[in-house]
Order: C-alpha cells, then structure tokens, then sequence
C-alpha cells in the first residue's frame, strides 16, 4: 500500500512565512482505487507567489494548495495508463487518487510529449505561469509593434515569459528585477532592451532614461511603490495588466501615492485578471509557449530545490526574490 506525504498549513501566516507556518503529514495507507480513477506520483511540485494570499482564505488544517507534474502509477482508467505523465493541481503531496472525470483540464491535463523540452516545464513556461504571462499579456495589453512594455518581478516565472512574448511581438521591453545578476540575464540571455535593478538604483531616472518617450504596456507583477512610478510615465491610452502584488503580500500596511490622476489624464486601462479566466483556452497557451521554446524563441530558467520536505524553504526563498525563473521541487 502507498503512504502519501503532505504539508499542511499550520499556523496563519502574519508577515513573512516561516517554517512553523507549515506541517509535513504522512497519511495512512491510501484506498485501492475505484473504477475510473488513477493514483499519480509526484516528480516536480510548484511554489508560486500566489500561494501566500490565497492560502489565507483557507482554514489551519488545509493541505497547501498547488501544481505538480507527476507520473500515473496504478490506473483504473483508459485515458490515463500506468507511466502517463500529467499535470495535476494537487497541492503539496507526494501521492494523490484522483478521478480526471471530474477535473478540470486546468486542474490536471494528461501531458503531450514535450520532446526535448523537460516535463518540469509543465509547472512553468508551458504550464499555468506560461499560460499567465501569454493570456494576461496578449488579452489585456494588447501590444503593439514598436511599443514599450515594461514588466516587474521580470526574473520570475512569469515576468521573464511576458518580456520574450513582448520581443517577439516586436516591442521594446525594460523590465524591473532585484540584482545586478537577475538583470544581467535578462538583457544577455533572454533579449530585454534594458533591465533595471529597483534596488540598487534610481527607479525614476533609470526609466526615464530607458523609456524617454514613455510607456505603453505595464505587466504588475509587484504593485507598491515601484507600480506608482511606472504609472506616471505611461503614455496616452497606456494599458496595464495586474497580475500580482509580491511586494506586499508579506505586508500589514502598504502606504503608496495614490496614481488615480495619471489613469484620468492618460485615460489609463488596469485590469486585474485569473489566468483561469482562460480555462477554455488552456491548451492554447501551452502548446504556443512549447513551440516558442522548441523554436528557440524563449528561454526559460529554474530554480530547484531538491526534496519534498524542503516545499517549506522552496517557497520562503521564492518569496524572498531568491529564484531566477520558475521555482521548482524535485522529489
């Protein structure tokens, strides 16, 4: 019989996470599995921003909510053999029975063969970041060529995959990063026109500099401070995706100007956005973004940590600015 492991969220987060915010349980033996269903394996488990505000809408006692890419192991189900691999929304578990009749294809999709590309992918830029940085881009920025975009957290999952989607749409892409070493990859290794560490220098002259004639598309991975500053250099009819707000999540009061003049006198649009406001499009986006990669047209890095009873440190780290690219667990 399998013995699965998992973490629990064990105490509220208030402020930074740490590790007493998190319980490795081992449950009892699983139950055989009934007709339709199938038992999967975990190999690469996600730690993802989101995590930290949605995990407080959940009770003490809940399993740590997340995706991973596992391997099928025993199977009552046809669709789904024994060595398929999948992605599967299932939290911070080693094992879990699953039945794919009633799950969304966002929340566990039998994987095509990525050839060459690792499945680790599947939980970064061919998976639900990638489908984040494609859809909350292209849908509600709208780029066009010529334009400026700018991205923070653009070292991230998905900010580095918003930059290379912005080049290949033909825009001039700056993007906003925590060291001297996450900028230096973005401008050598993945083509941005200019990558600025928020740090270390002068944010306001530094985009001046970079965006002499303004800004058109603002991808927000960060809000704060950083987000007020961009907004009064944006352009007339300027767009802005929100897809996060790392910077204060840790936060128990955030004070920032109020930008809502410049949205008046640039006629700005913000718009906040769920990638699975997409679901329907799921596989769009992931088999765009696998081309691109087999095309050579993006590059995508990771950050693994090795070890399921490390989740805990993989995600505090990640909250910390401490990954370039995607932050991955390998079992």
């Amino acid at each position: 019989m399998v013995k699965a492991k998992k973490f629990i969220y064990a105490k509220a987060f208030k402020g930074e996470p740490t590790l007493d915010n998190f319980k490795l349980v081992e449950e009892d033996d699983l139950p055989e599995l009934k007709d339709g269903e199938i038992l999967i394996e975990a190999i690469h488990l996600s730690v993802d921003p989101y995590m930290r505000p949605y995990m407080l809408a959940f009770p003490i006692g809940s399993l740590m909510i997340g995706g991973q890419v596992s391997k099928v192991i025993e199977s009552k189900n046809g669709k789904f053999p024994v060595g398929s691999i999948v992605f599967a929304q299932a939290g911070w578990r080693t094992h879990t029975i699953l039945n794919p009749a009633i799950q969304k294809i966002n929340e566990l999709t039998l994987l095509p063969d990525f050839r060459s590309v690792p499945y680790s992918s599947a939980i970064g830029a061919c998976g639900m970041p990638g489908n984040t940085a494609y859809f909350g881009f292209l849908e509600i920025c709208h780029p066009k060529e010529g334009e400026t975009v700018v991205v923070t957290g653009a070292a991230g999952a998905v900010g580095s995959l918003v930059g290379q989607i912005a080049k290949i749409k033909g825009c001039k892409v700056i993007g906003f990063a925590g060291s001297d070493e996450k900028c230096r990859w973005l401008e050598t290794e993945l083509g941005f026109d200019k990558a600025i560490n928020y740090k270390s220098e002068n944010i306001e002259d530094q985009l001046k500099k970079a965006a002499p004639k303004g800004v058109d598309c603002y991808f927000d991975n960060v809000g704060g401070e950083l987000s007020s500053v961009i907004i009064q250099q944006m352009n007339l009819f300027g767009r802005i995706s929100v897809c996060g707000a790392i910077s204060g999540y840790n936060d128990q009061k955030i004070t920032v100007p109020a930008p809502q003049k410049y949205f008046v006198w640039n006629q700005l649009k913000m718009e906040g956005f769920i990638v699975h406001r997409w679901t329907d499009r799921w596989m769009e986006g992931i088999t765009q973004m696998l081309k691109w990669i087999q095309e050579g047209k993006i590059k995508y890095e990771e950050t693994v940590t090795k070890g399921f009873e490390n989740m805990p440190k993989a995600f505090i780290d990640m909250l910390n600015g401490k990954n370039t690219g995607k932050a991955v667990v390998n079992v």
